[in-house]
């Protein structure tokens, strides 16, 4: 290593000083036996015999605006995905077509407001995810990085998905 890493230094200040590194390495090989390597102790066992505490993963953390976003987007994300799937599985085994079940849901007679409160919450995951989605891939842009930035169009970010989670449900 030293003959090649040498031929590729110019320097011959650089290339002394690595002769001299070179001379002072020493190596020591010690041979052991393939048995003494191989533990039958988990991941955890080791850890209670070198007498390290587990770690407290996330119960330790404040919540901060930025994880409390993070994990609602995630959350909106898996209730979108189980929703179209739900949606098409139910209406492959269903057995009427929309129509019938949209009569069944306006026998309930429910009041404006009840109606308007559950398209609501039907929309919501949309309207977050929407809002949030453009936040990120403004961040995929390079802008909005900056910390106080970040806090900020969390903040818009929130404030935009009700605006647009209130439209959907005044449809």
């Amino acid at each position: 290593m030293y003959a090649l890493s040498s031929s590729l230094v110019r320097s011959s200040a650089l290339r002394q000083g690595l002769q001299m590194a070179a001379a002072n390495r020493q190596v020591s090989l010690k041979v052991v036996s393939v048995g003494s390597t191989i533990k039958d102790e988990t991941f955890f066992e080791k850890n209670q015999r070198l007498g390290r505490e587990m770690s407290p993963h996330l119960t330790i953390y404040k919540p901060q605006l930025t994880s409390l976003l993070s994990v609602m987007h995630r959350g909106t994300g898996l209730v979108l995905g189980l929703g179209v799937w739900g949606l098409g599985i139910g209406a492959l085994v269903a057995s009427q077509d929309i129509s019938h079940y949209v009569t069944m849901v306006e026998g309930l007679q429910l009041s404006g407001a009840s109606l308007t409160a559950i398209k609501f919450i039907l929309a919501y995951p949309f309207g977050y995810h929407a809002a949030n989605g453009v936040r990120h891939l403004l961040w995929d842009t390079g802008r909005f990085l900056k910390i106080k930035e970040v806090y900020s169009t969390g903040y818009v970010m929130v404030a935009t998905s009700f605006v647009l989670t209130a439209i959907l449900a005044l449809l």
